[in-house]
Formats: C-alpha cells, sequence, structure tokens
C-alpha cells in the first residue's frame, strides 16, 4: 500500500444536464502532463465530461487514454468530436489532435472557465514545475514565469514525500491544517532537502500533523516566492493536481494576501478545458468559413 500513497486517484465525470446528442458542436482538448493526462469535452461551448488518468510510458497514449475514460463516462463516440487541441508537455504526441497549443495559455483561459471570469493570476502546480501567469480581462497572457529548475513547489515534490511518509497524498493537505499553529517551514529552495528535513522531524516529533505542516508551509513559501515576482492581481487561481491540495493552497492565500474563488470543476483539469475552449472555437471558426 505504501507504494501506492504518491498516486492521485484517477476520476472522470460528467455533466447531468447536457445532452451531447442534441449538441451541434462538440470539440475537445487533450493536457498530457509530466505525471498525468486530462481530458475534456466540450458540447456547444459548456463542459460535458472530464476525466484525468496516470501517465503510463507512451505519453500520446496516456492522453488518447484519458480522451477514452471521458467518452465513456457520458457514452459519446469518438467520432462525433469535431475538433481536438493538444497541450501539456506531450501535446506534440497525441494521435487525435488537430492542433497542439502551449499550456500557459490553455490553462489561463481554462482556469477562468473554472474559477470564473473575474481571474488574473493563475498558478498552474504541475508534476514538474510551477508556472505563474498573469492575463487580461479577455483571459489573453499578459506575462508569465516558470520555476523547473527543481520540483520544490511541483506535483512530484510532494508526491516523492507521501512516499517517504507512507500517507495518501490526497490525506496530506487536510492533516497539515490540523495544527495550532504553523511550524518553522522545510526548505523551499530544494526537493530533495526538503524531503530529508522532514524525515528528520518524524525522529523528533511525534505529532506527524507537525511535519506535514512543515512541509505544506515549505511547499507555499516556494510558491509563493515565484508569484510575488509578477506582481499579482486578484483574483487568483490554482491549477494543476497541486491546487487540489488545501494545505498548500490555504497557506499560498495567506502569505499572499490574494482572493482564491471557489473552483466550480476540479481544477486539475484546467489545462484540457483550456485546450478545448480553443478548439470549440476552432471549430466555429471553420463552420462560419463553411457557410459563407
Amino acid at each position: 500500500m505504501a507504494t501506492e500513497c504518491w498516486r492521485w486517484p484517477e476520476f472522470s465525470w460528467v455533466s447531468p444536464t447536457i445532452d451531447w446528442e442534441k449538441a451541434e458542436a462538440i470539440a475537445a482538448g487533450v493536457d498530457v502532463g509530466s505525471l498525468s493526462s486530462q481530458a475534456a469535452i466540450m458540447c456547444d461551448g459548456e463542459l460535458h465530461s472530464y476525466a484525468s488518468v496516470r501517465n503510463g510510458f507512451d505519453s500520446g497514449l496516456s492522453g488518447e487514454m484519458a480522451m477514452k475514460q471521458a467518452l465513456e463516462a457520458s457514452r459519446m463516440k469518438p467520432e462525433v468530436i469535431r475538433y481536438v487541441v493538444s497541450t501539456g508537455y506531450g501535446r506534440l504526441n497525441v494521435p487525435s489532435a488537430n492542433k497542439a497549443m502551449t499550456e500557459i495559455v490553455c490553462h489561463a483561459q481554462g482556469a477562468r472557465y473554472i474559477y470564473g471570469p473575474t481571474v488574473r493570476t493563475v498558478v498552474d502546480m504541475g508534476g514538474q514545475d510551477c508556472k505563474v501567469i498573469e492575463c487580461n480581462a479577455t483571459g489573453k497572457v499578459t506575462d508569465f514565469l516558470m520555476n523547473d529548475r527543481c520540483a520544490s513547489g511541483s506535483g512530484r515534490g510532494i508526491e516523492t514525500f507521501a512516499d517517504l511518509v507512507a500517507l495518501p497524498i490526497q490525506d496530506i493537505g487536510p492533516m497539515s491544517l490540523d495544527v495550532e499553529e504553523d511550524p518553522e517551514p522545510v526548505s523551499s529552495t530544494c526537493y530533495t532537502f526538503a524531503n530529508s528535513q522532514g524525515l528528520g522531524l518524524m525522529r523528533l516529533e511525534p505529532n506527524k500533523n507537525k511535519i506535514l505542516a512543515a512541509y505544506c508551509y515549505g511547499m507555499a513559501h516556494r510558491i509563493y516566492t515565484l508569484l510575488m515576482r509578477i506582481k499579482p492581481k486578484n483574483d487568483l487561481a490554482v491549477t494543476g493536481g497541486l491546487a487540489k491540495n488545501v494545505g498548500i493552497v490555504s497557506r499560498v492565500r495567506k502569505l499572499s494576501g490574494l482572493t482564491i474563488p471557489e473552483a466550480e470543476y476540479d481544477p486539475q483539469i484546467a489545462g484540457a478545458v483550456g485546450a478545448a475552449l480553443f478548439a470549440a472555437e476552432a471549430l466555429m471558426s471553420e463552420r462560419v468559413k463553411g457557410a459563407k
């Protein structure tokens, strides 16, 4: 069981109100990240279904598997999807994609769909890096920064830690908040050192929640430091797998003083949703040209 602690559970969702058989335009987005892949399907511009799977050895196959699960969740046939946009690290390896786009622009659009149009700053906490994206009122990216030199502040860092402490990764955030006050954070400059510090604390500190609090606080501080370099504006949206760690997100909110709205959908699928929105836009453009 301990060897599976690092895995986020795979999931799928389908809208209970949208009938895809009545839709005129069906488009999809696939986000192939470093550790997991997500797919989102839009019917006439509205989110119909999505899915997330762990990556295998083949990134393109992982993206196709995510799409398969999103389709199966709604009993939709693959041939009804008219346009597909891929994004993420493996975006060039998705066979079904009509177009590939950078994850920067896709996460900006997807975050605004999930959190609302008031979003101006997006923090994407991915598996191997952390990105801070600034966008305007229409969702156009105006600036961004990325930390990819160390896994500190990324999903891989906390996955490794979850394995070391033998705790399900989804439990770490809530447990880290169950403390009277935050202890000193672990290192925010190196995830290997942070994990070593965490293990050292386990030998000295009997309260496991305090250890988790120190770890989540360290990751939050790393993200906050990157965030402040771009002079963020409200509202702040947090995307990626780490966005589901309330222990990190709540500490980023506290450190930055920014408002983080409630997400309407799972924040891990933001990249796929953004890609699906661009796919829907491209499909609409093709239909308008065809009508002339």
